[in-house]
C-alpha cells in the first residue's frame, strides 16, 4: 500500500463522515438509521485501514489552503503515531456502527432524535479523526473544538433531564478551559519556532524554563480532556447520561485523542524531555490509577462505575508514559520506548474493553431499563450473550491472562523493574511506590468486577424489569462480540501487535523494540529473553488443560460424591432462597470502604421504622477540595460586579467612559 493510496482512504474516511452528518438531516426515516451506520462504517473501515498503512510506514501529507487563512493554511499528517489512533477510532467505530442501529431501535418513530443523533455522533468521529491527523496547531485547534463541541451536544441528548444538562454543561466547561491551556502551549511552541505548523514547532529552540511552561500547559489541558485525577469530575458526570454507544466512543476513543495530543506535544514537538516531568506524569498517573478503581468500587449505577474506570486506565497509560520520560531524559533510550509502546498497547487494551463494557451496560439498558446494580441479577440466564462478551470484558480489565489487560500491564511492570539502572535514588525509590500502586490498582480492579458481575449476572433478579430482560438483537451482539473477540485476540498474540506498535518508537527516536518479537509469535521479550518473557499461547493451553481436567474430574469421579442440601438462609423457617438474601453491591465493597474510607466523603444513614432502610451515599473528595471553592470565589466574585447590570443608565456610562480612557491610555 504506498502513500497516494493511503491518503485517498483518509480522504475517503473524511467525506463519509460528511455524508452521514448530511443523511442524518436530509435522509428519510424508515430504516435511515441503517444507511447512516452503513456510511458510518464505510468511514470507520477505511479510517482503519488507512492507519494500519501508516503504521507499515506509508505516510501521506496534504496542504489545504482552501480550508485555513491565506497567510496559514491547513496541514493533514498520517505517520505512524497519528496511523495508530486513527486506526484506534476505525476500529471502535465498526463496532458502534455494527451496535448502534438496534441500540437505536426505540427513537425508529423519532425522527428529531435519530437526526441529532445521527448528526452529531459523525461530526464527533470526524472531528476526532482530524485532531489526530492535524499537521499544524490551527487545523489542531478547530478539529479539538470540532470534537468538543459535538460530544457537548450528544451528552446532552436527554435535555429534559436536568442531571443531564448540568453534566453536559460541566464537561463543555472543562472541555474548553482544557482547550485554552493547550492553545496557551501551541502558543509557547510556534513563539519560539516561527510558525503554527508542526514542522516548525519542532524545529523551536526552547530554554528548560519555556520547555517546561509549555509542558506544564499541555499536562493541564490534555489531562482534563483525558479525566486525570483531579481534574476528572467531567467524566463520572458526562458518561453515564450519554447514549451508551456514544459513551464507549468518549471513553474508549475520545480519551485516548487526548493521551494522542499529550504525546505528540511532549515526545514529538518539545523532544527535549526532562526527567522531572516524568516523575509529574508518573506521580499523577498512579493516584488517578488508583483513586479510579477506589471510587468505581463504591458505585452502584453501572454506567458511572465504568467511567471511574475510565479514570483508572487513563492513570494507567500515563504511569507508562512517565516511565517513558524519566528513562528518556536519564539516557536510558531502551527502557523508555517499552514504557511509551506500553502506554500505547494499554491505549489499543482500554478501547478495546472498555468500549465493550460500555455496549453491554447498554444491552442491558436496553432491555431492562436499568443502570442500578442493586436492582439487577440472574442477568446471564436471560441475556447469555451479552453475559458472555461481559464477562471477556470484565477478564480483560482485571487484567487476567490470557486477555489482553494483561498484556500492556506486564509491559509497564517490566517497565518499572529497569528502576535499577537509574542513578538517581530518589527515582530508584519513587519507581518502586508506583508499581506498588499499580499492583493494588489491579487487585481492586478485579474485586470491583467479581463485584459487577456476580450482582448482575448470577443468582436471581432483584426487580421486575430486570425479570423481564430479553436476548438483543443481533447487531448488538455482533459489536460486542468483535470487541470481546480482539480482547482475545490482542491477548494471545500480542507480538504482531508490538511490531506494528514499533513504527511509533522508531518515527519518534529512530529506536523500537526489536528484541520484544525477535523470537517469533509464540514469546513476548520486551527487552531480552534473559530478562524476561511470556508465552500467551502456552498459557491459554494450559488454561484449557485445567479447564478440560477440571469438567472430566467433576463429570467422572466426583459426581458421586456430591450431596444437595438446602442453602442455609440465616435460621428462616422457609427454604427457598429469595432474591433479598443476595449479597448485594453494598455488602461487598463494605471492608475496602472501611479501610479506604477517609478518601470519600460517606453520607451513611440507618432509618429504623416498620422496615430498616440503609442508605449509602459516597462522594468525591475532588469537589470540595478543588471545586467548590473555585465555585464560590466565581459566585463571589459574580455578585461583586453584578451592578455593571443593574439597569442603570449612568453606570453603563460609567463603565464606557472607563474603557475609553483604558483604550486611550494603552495606545498612547
Amino acid at each position: 500500500m504506498n502513500s497516494p493510496i493511503v491518503l485517498a482512504l483518509t480522504h475517503l474516511s473524511l467525506v463519509l463522515l460528511l455524508v452521514a452528518a448530511l443523511w442524518a438531516v436530509i435522509g428519510p426515516q424508515a430504516r435511515g438509521r441503517h444507511i447512516f451506520f452503513g456510511v458510518l462504517l464505510l468511514a470507520s473501515l477505511s479510517a482503519l485501514v488507512a492507519g494500519l498503512g501508516a503504521l507499515l510506514g506509508h505516510t501521506a501529507s496534504a496542504e489545504y489552503p482552501a480550508l485555513g487563512l491565506p497567510w496559514l493554511h491547513w496541514h493533514l499528517t498520517l505517520d505512524p503515531l497519528a496511523g495508530f489512533f486513527l486506526a484506534l477510532i476505525g476500529l471502535i467505530s465498526t463496532a458502534v456502527s455494527l451496535y448502534g442501529p438496534d441500540y437505536l431501535l426505540e427513537h425508529r418513530h423519532d425522527r428529531t432524535a435519530l437526526g441529532h443523533l445521527g448528526f452529531f455522533t459523525a461530526l464527533f468521529v470526524l472531528g476526532m479523526e482530524l485532531v489526530v491527523l492535524a499537521g499544524d496547531a490551527f487545523a489542531f485547534m478547530v478539529a479539538w473544538e470540532l470534537m468538543s463541541l459535538a460530544s457537548y451536544f450528544l451528552v446532552v441528548f436527554r435535555h429534559e433531564q436536568a442531571a443531564n444538562r448540568r453534566a453536559a454543561f460541566l464537561y463543555l466547561l472543562m472541555a474548553q478551559i482544557g482547550g485554552l491551556f493547550i492553545l496557551l502551549g501551541f502558543g509557547v511552541l510556534a513563539s519560539f519556532g516561527g510558525g503554527f505548523a508542526f514542522d516548525a514547532m519542532r524545529e523551536a529552540v526552547l530554554s528548560p524554563l519555556w520547555a517546561s511552561v509549555a509542558f506544564g500547559l499541555a499536562f493541564v489541558g490534555f489531562g482534563m480532556k483525558a479525566g486525570l485525577v483531579p481534574l476528572h469530575a467531567w467524566l463520572p458526570e458526562a458518561h453515564p447520561v450519554a447514549p451508551s454507544h456514544v459513551s464507549a466512543l468518549m471513553s474508549g476513543v475520545m480519551l485516548k485523542v487526548a493521551v494522542y495530543g499529550f504525546i505528540r506535544f511532549v515526545f514529538d514537538l518539545i523532544g527535549d524531555l526532562q526527567w522531572q516531568w516524568g516523575v509529574v506524569v508518573l506521580a499523577v498517573g498512579s493516584v488517578s490509577a488508583l483513586m479510579g478503581v477506589l471510587y468505581a468500587l463504591m458505585q452502584h449505577d453501572l454506567k458511572r462505575l465504568l467511567a471511574y474506570h475510565s479514570v483508572e486506565n487513563i492513570g494507567i497509560i500515563f504511569i507508562g508514559l512517565g516511565l517513558g520520560i524519566i528513562f528518556l531524559a536519564s539516557g536510558q533510550p531502551l527502557p523508555g520506548v517499552l514504557g511509551l509502546v506500553a502506554a500505547l498497547y494499554h491505549c489499543l487494551n482500554h478501547a478495546l474493553f472498555k468500549s465493550l463494557l460500555f455496549l453491554g451496560a447498554g444491552a442491558i439498558l436496553h432491555t431492562s431499563h436499568e443502570r442500578d446494580l442493586e436492582r439487577m441479577g440472574g442477568l446471564l440466564r436471560r441475556m447469555p450473550w451479552t453475559g458472555l462478551f461481559f464477562l471477556v470484558g470484565c477478564l480483560s480489565i482485571s487484567a487476567l491472562p490470557p486477555f489482553n489487560g494483561f498484556v500492556s500491564e506486564w509491559l509497564t511492570f517490566q517497565t518499572a523493574l529497569q528502576a535499577w539502572s537509574l542513578e538517581g535514588g530518589v527515582m530508584r525509590s519513587l519507581i518502586p511506590i508506583a508499581a506498588a500502586m499499580l499492583a493494588l490498582t489491579g487487585a481492586l480492579a478485579a474485586a470491583c468486577f467479581v463485584k459487577v458481575y456476580g450482582v448482575a449476572f448470577l443468582w436471581q433478579a432483584r426487580s421486575r424489569p430486570v425479570r423481564r430482560a430479553r436476548p438483543t438483537p443481533l447487531g448488538m451482539r455482533l459489536g460486542q462480540g468483535l470487541l470481546a473477540l480482539l480482547c482475545l485476540l490482542a491477548g494471545v498474540f500480542p507480538t504482531g501487535l508490538l511490531q506494528l506498535l514499533d513504527a511509533v518508537p522508531q518515527q519518534l527516536f529512530g529506536q523500537g523494540l526489536t528484541e520484544a518479537t525477535a523470537h517469533g509469535w509464540l514469546w513476548l521479550t520486551p527487552l531480552s529473553a534473559r530478562t524476561a518473557s511470556y508465552a500467551a499461547p502456552i498459557v491459554v493451553i494450559a488454561l484449557a488443560a485445567v479447564w478440560l481436567l477440571g469438567v472430566w474430574w467433576l463429570r467422572r469421579l466426583a459426581v458421586n460424591r456430591i450431596r444437595v442440601y438446602d442453602p442455609w438462609d440465616c435460621g428462616f423457617a422457609s427454604s427457598i432462597p429469595r432474591p433479598s438474601m443476595q449479597y448485594t453491591a453494598t455488602a461487598f465493597t463494605q471492608p475496602i470502604r472501611r479501610i479506604f474510607g477517609v478518601l470519600f466523603h460517606l453520607d451513611e444513614r440507618v432509618e429504623r421504622g416498620e422496615e430498616i432502610r440503609y442508605q449509602l451515599q459516597v462522594g468525591d473528595r475532588a469537589w470540595g477540595l478543588f471545586y467548590q471553592p473555585v465555585e464560590r470565589i466565581i459566585r463571589a466574585a459574580a455578585r461583586r460586579i453584578g451592578f455593571l447590570q443593574s439597569g442603570q443608565v449612568r453606570v453603563y456610562l460609567g463603565g464606557a467612559l472607563m474603557t475609553l480612557l483604558v483604550l486611550l491610555w494603552l495606545i498612547s
